[in-house]
């Protein structure tokens, strides 16, 4: 389950970036999500959800913001998202959505990325 470490990674980079800041609290953070990131977003999920006990990111809403897939065709020179045949969830099949060809190279949806905080910081 690398849920589990992805999830301390991201908890570990919100709560360095908040105390960077002087956060007292930390009301939001959004996650990019990319379709091909091999993690299941409920368990993600549920796991943030146990890490961030007793911390400054406890009261704070998480949001997944899901990425498609970006390819290029080397068949036919398609540039946009692509169509997945995700039947299998760990090893969806990437194909064009112009000429079905299966020749692709992925661009965009693979990574998972801490987007947004927002904190609160003391009154000075």
């Amino acid at each position: 389950m690398h849920e589990l470490s992805m999830a301390q990674g991201i908890i570990n980079a919100v709560i360095d970036t908040a105390e960077a800041n002087n956060a007292t609290e930390v009301n939001e953070v959004t996650i990019e999500l990319g379709r091909l990131a091999m993690v299941n977003p409920e368990q993600l999920k549920f796991i943030l959800g146990v890490l961030v006990e007793n911390t400054i990111v406890e009261d704070a809403e998480i949001i997944f913001d899901e990425i498609p897939v970006e390819v290029e065709c080397s068949n036919c020179g398609f540039h946009g998202d692509a169509i997945l045949d995700d039947k299998d969830h760990y090893a969806p099949m990437v194909k064009c959505p112009k000429c079905d060809s299966l020749a692709v190279e992925i661009l965009n949806g693979r990574d998972i990325v801490v987007k947004n905080i927002v904190i609160e910081k003391p009154d000075e």
